[in-house]
C-alpha cells in the first residue's frame, strides 16, 4: 500500500528531547514510579491538580521556548510535502505548543491532534482521527516517534509504527516498531520501498 500520510511526534521527534519527565513528576509531587503524568494527574485533588498543572505548563512553555530541530527534520517535512503526503501531529503536549513549534521553526503541519482532542497515545484515537481528518486508510499511514506510546497508537490503529532511536533508551522499544530509524530522512526510504512493493504486487 503507498503511503499517503506520515504522522509525527512532537517533542522528541520533530524536535530534539527536551522534556524531562521525572523532573516534572518530582515537582508535581508525584513518585519516580507514579507512571504516566497525564494518567497520573486524573487521580488527584483538584488542588493537586492545578499545581500539577502549573507545573506541566512551565515545562511545556520552557520546552519550545528552547525547542531545536531533529535533524532532517526540514528536508523530511519539504520533501514529503513535494509528494503530496499528509503531515500530521500526534502530541500527548497542546495544540497551541505545537502551533508555537511550527511558528518558531517555520514549519508547516497539515493537521495536529492533542491531548483535549480525545483519549491520549497510547490510545488509537489520535491515529484515527488523523486518518479520518486526511480521507487516508490506516495501511496508508506511518506513525513516527521515540517512545513506546507512539508505536502502541500505531499498533492499535493498524498503521505502520516507525520508531525514532534518538538515545540508548529508545533501544528497548524497537521490538514494537515495524521499522526504527536514527534521522528522519529515512523515513523517505521506507516511504519508497513501500511504494514499489505495492507496485510490484499490483504487477503481478
Amino acid at each position: 500500500m503507498a503511503i499517503t500520510t506520515v504522522i509525527f511526534d512532537l517533542d522528541g521527534t520533530i524536535t530534539r528531547p527536551f522534556l524531562d519527565f521525572d523532573v516534572i513528576r518530582a515537582e508535581m509531587g508525584l513518585s519516580a514510579d507514579a507512571g504516566p503524568i497525564l494518567e497520573a494527574m486524573e487521580h488527584m485533588s483538584a488542588e493537586e491538580r492545578i499545581h500539577a498543572e502549573q507545573v506541566l505548563l512551565k515545562h511545556e512553555n520552557r520546552a519550545v521556548d528552547e525547542s531545536i530541530l531533529n535533524d532532517g527534520t526540514r528536508r523530511t517535512l519539504d520533501a514529503l510535502r513535494r509528494r503530496g503526503i499528509n503531515i500530521g501531529i500526534l502530541t500527548r503536549n497542546k495544540r497551541e505548543n505545537a502551533q508555537a513549534v511550527a511558528k518558531k521553526h517555520n514549519l508547516a503541519f497539515d493537521a495536529i491532534v492533542d491531548r483535549q482532542d480525545g483519549p491520549a497515545k497510547p490510545d488509537a484515537f489520535g491515529v484515527l482521527r488523523l486518518c479520518e481528518i486526511f480521507a487516508a486508510k490506516p495501511s496508508e499511514t506511518l506513525v513516527v516517534g521515540d517512545f513506546l506510546y507512539d508505536l502502541l497508537s500505531a499498533k492499535a490503529a493498524n498503521a505502520t509504527s516507525v520508531l525514532l532511536k534518538n538515545s540508548e533508551k529508545t533501544q528497548k522499544f524497537a521490538e514494537y516498531a515495524d521499522f526504527t530509524i536514527t534521522s528522519l530522512d529515512e523515513i523517505l526510504h521506507i516511504i519508497d520501498n513501500m511504494d514499489d512493493n505495492t507496485e510490484r504486487a499490483t504487477d503481478v
